[in-house]
């Protein structure tokens, strides 16, 4: 239990596509005692090679004035399976069975999904092609990436290939909840992952839904233009808004920056449970009203 009174609850779920895999979650609740149907619900989307408590995801749980559900997928953390740089199609399975449980055994109401980098890829194509996502009425875009096939220049991209070259593969060494991990990535997955398609944001994306793209003005991961794609894509929709906020000097992962992202989130949230959302540029702490 948190300060603020809620319950944290460690969920199992069985991924049926992969016998003896579960997906495992931590569901956060405001009123632990009180009947969930009905009840409005957040999902909260790591990126790769992450978990559900990293980076700011754990703590927005806490701050979000609503019930919810953060989890690792496939091959990350706890969650059973192998990890795969090119399968964002099993990463939409997982979304999709989760949601699938929280709808089966609490009649929660998905509310809001919040992804970051490779969560809000998967979050992207989830709200556009799911019976679900369609009726989502709000999501956050952190370090969301549209052109995939600049993971090429980045370093890592650069090594990859050569490690192709030298001996078929890459293996990537990297520490996940203060555990060391390694994976391979081949090129079969690398072409899977730069070949996924974006474009539909432009004309498939939900008319409706309310959108809050956040990004790194420093983050040299993702191109902080990706964010402009998105935000013109997504700026003529109506009555949907989508709002940028482009933040000064934070990195791709928000490195000693947790606590702003979650304060633009909920004032975000706050200003839009008023109904004062416009489409637009916004910069937190210099004008509380879009």
């Amino acid at each position: 239990m948190s300060n603020s009174g809620r319950v944290s609850t460690r969920l199992v779920i069985p991924q049926p596509a992969e016998a003896h895999v579960n997906l495992i979650g931590m569901l956060e609740q405001l009123a632990p005692n009180q009947p969930t149907s009905g009840r409005k619900l957040a999902l909260i989307l790591h990126g790769t090679m992450g978990h559900r408590d990293y980076l700011f995801q754990k703590r927005l749980a806490m701050y979000l004035p609503i019930d919810s559900f953060r989890f690792d997928f496939r091959g990350n953390h706890e969650s059973g399976g192998v990890w795969k740089q090119g399968n964002l199609l099993e990463d939409i399975e997982d979304l999709q069975v989760v949601v699938n449980f929280l709808k089966h055994n609490y009649d929660y109401v998905i509310e809001l999904v919040v992804g970051h980098s490779r969560g809000s890829i998967i979050a992207f194509r989830w709200l556009t092609t799911s019976e679900d996502g369609r009726n989502v009425p709000a999501f956050v875009n952190a370090s969301g990436r549209y052109r995939m096939s600049k993971i090429l220049e980045t370093p890592h991209g650069v090594a990859w290939e050569e490690d192709f070259t030298k001996q078929g593969y890459f293996t990537w060494n990297v520490t996940v909840a203060r555990k060391q991990v390694s994976a391979k990535i081949r090129p079969e997955d690398l072409h899977k992952f730069v070949t996924w398609d974006t474009s539909f944001v432009w004309d498939r994306f939900p008319q409706e839904t309310d959108v809050l793209s956040i990004h790194g003005l420093s983050d040299k991961t993702v191109p902080p233009y990706d964010a402009l794609i998105y935000a013109r894509a997504l700026g003529d929709r109506s009555p949907g808004t989508h709002t940028l906020y482009l933040m000064e000097d934070a990195d791709h992962n928000f490195s000693g920056r947790q606590e702003d992202v979650v304060a633009a989130i909920t004032q975000w949230w706050d200003i839009r449970q008023r109904k004062e959302l416009v489409t637009g540029v916004w910069v937190p702490g210099i004008k509380g009203k879009l």
